[in-house]
């Protein structure tokens, strides 16, 4: 039998042992062992977290169930994001972006063409939420589970403590076989090709391996450090480096979204777990000082002195080179994007879950090295454009900032042209399957931004009084009546609890 395969996974958390989980899963039966060495000095920044509907996937990929993991990690559902204050000027206060589900093949067309026709001044209904199965779940807070006669999929993301899932994670892989180290790395050694070696740590332990995985955060001590793979920054795009977080206390009724809240410098989330909310506000420390983010965010929230917060920097950005030579970057050591659309363990694990693809169809060599990160990049890119799209629509006039971000001009050539067939009345499904960036974000999520900031011209003075297929259809009778299949929120939070029959 040949030699096994020696992966080593260098640093934990959710990163690190999201890729370990996926790892084991995917080869088990394969000639490949699996390790990861973390620091246990490092602590984890544990502020709540949000994800998309992907990680429901990971989870059911790894085979555990929500009822296993959710109560251990004070886990809520999320069935999307409501953005509050973003594009005052249009007179839209708030609009939500719900998570897409099955049901919504029956609404899709009659929302599109309502954005359409109002793009050409007709007066008709365009509010995300009113078109979108999970839009009616988060104005009447019901939980996101059907029941067993229900014919249709519903998608949903989680609310969850990072850390207690990093825990969790890293003991659900250890069960299934992944080799634990406990150790501080403290160099790095190459071949003379510059590939990867070993790693050295501090009490003189030598960790060779054939693969390795750099899950060292921010400091890349593998990729960036170590092989010198350069950084691109979006800070020319996306201004917000800071940020200032608090946990507060879990109110009465916990919600089933995630808030983004818009601020005077960048805007603030509200994520809701089943024992506390995580708090947090983004910002550009070009235009507000660390202090008077703070003020402002303590005034916000309504803290009470006593209350301690904690400030973060961000780099922005990601790896020219996610794998390079016999490294890959996952998480913050690849790249990391403005929290806004809660795409981290996204990024995590599609980037993790296309290695393995192209890794196993090259016979574990570094055959598709360059097909992987056309992949990585092109789904990095992908993101920030949407995630920029918030920032340059924007209508708030009370700061230089919100002013900056609408007059920006680094935008990709993607995005000015979706900006372009929107504006100029064009077929935005046509151009996003034209570019072929709907795996980044489909046709549904773009109307929903685009209408949800307002993004119309005025209504024109003669309305024929027909053409709004929200009214001609009875749409809102149709999601009423599948909203009725639903229970609340903390409902479905309470079955969790409950034994399995």
């Amino acid at each position: 039998m040949s030699k096994p395969i020696e992966i080593i996974i260098a640093g934990g958390g959710t990163a690190g042992w999201m890729a370990a989980n996926l790892l084991i899963k995917k080869w088990a039966d394969k000639n490949v062992n699996i390790s990861l060495v973390e620091s246990p000095d490092i602590g984890i920044i544990g502020v709540g977290e949000g994800s998309t509907p992907t990680l429901k996937r990971f989870f059911e990929i790894i085979e555990v169930a929500e009822r296993d993991w959710m109560p251990a990690c004070n886990a809520t559902y999320k069935v999307g994001i409501e953005f509050a204050g973003w594009s005052p000027e249009s007179g839209v206060e708030s609009y939500r972006h719900p998570f897409i589900s099955q049901t919504d093949v029956f609404t899709q067309r009659a929302f599109e063409v309502n954005c359409r026709t109002r793009r050409h001044g007709l007066d008709t209904h365009t509010a995300p939420e009113d078109f979108l199965i999970n839009g009616a779940l988060a104005q009447q807070n019901l939980g996101p589970l059907t029941p067993n006669n229900f014919p249709f999929r519903i998608e949903y993301g989680y609310h969850f403590d990072s850390g207690l899932l990093g825990e969790f994670l890293k003991d659900i892989a250890k069960q299934r076989g992944v080799n634990h180290l406990s150790k501080n790395v403290a160099e790095v050694t190459q071949h003379p090709d510059g590939s990867i070696q070993s790693l050295i740590c501090s009490d003189g332990t030598v960790i060779n391996g054939d693969f390795f995985i750099d899950c060292t955060g921010f400091k890349s001590l593998l990729l960036q450090q170590t092989l010198k793979v350069p950084f691109q920054s979006y800070k020319d795009c996306l201004f917000n480096d800071s940020a200032v977080v608090v946990q507060t206390p879990q109110k009465q009724e916990i919600n089933n979204e995630t808030k983004a809240t818009a601020m005077s410098n960048g805007w603030c989330w509200n994520i809701p777990l089943q024992n506390r909310v995580g708090n947090g506000y983004v910002f550009s420390a070009q235009h507000i000082t660390p202090d008077a983010a703070e003020l402002e965010f303590r005034q916000h929230l309504g803290l009470s002195d006593d209350m301690s917060c904690r400030h973060l920097k961000m780099n922005v950005g990601q790896v020219q080179q996610h794998w390079n030579k016999n490294c890959l970057a996952i998480g913050l050591s690849q790249g990391f994007m403005e929290p806004l659309e809660a795409t981290a363990l996204h990024l995590v694990q599609i980037c993790i879950e296309m290695f393995v693809i192209k890794f196993e169809e090259g016979q574990f060599s570094n055959q598709y090295q360059a097909q992987f990160n056309k992949f990585a990049k092109d789904r990095f890119d992908g993101v920030r454009d949407y995630i920029v799209a918030h920032y340059k629509l924007n209508t708030r006039t009370d700061s230089e900032y919100w002013q900056q971000n609408r007059d920006n001009t680094q935008l990709s050539n993607s995005l000015m042209r979706l900006l372009d067939v929107w504006f100029k009345r064009g077929d935005m499904s046509e151009e996003i399957r034209r570019q072929d960036i709907s795996e980044h974000w489909d046709p549904i999520s773009w109307h929903c931004l685009l209408s949800g900031y307002g993004a119309y011209p005025p209504i024109a003075p003669n309305q024929p009084g027909k053409g709004c297929l929200y009214k001609e259809q009875n749409v809102a009778q149709f999601i009423q009546g599948c909203a009725l299949n639903f229970q609340s929120h903390q409902h479905n939070l309470n079955e969790l609890a409950q034994p399995d029959e």
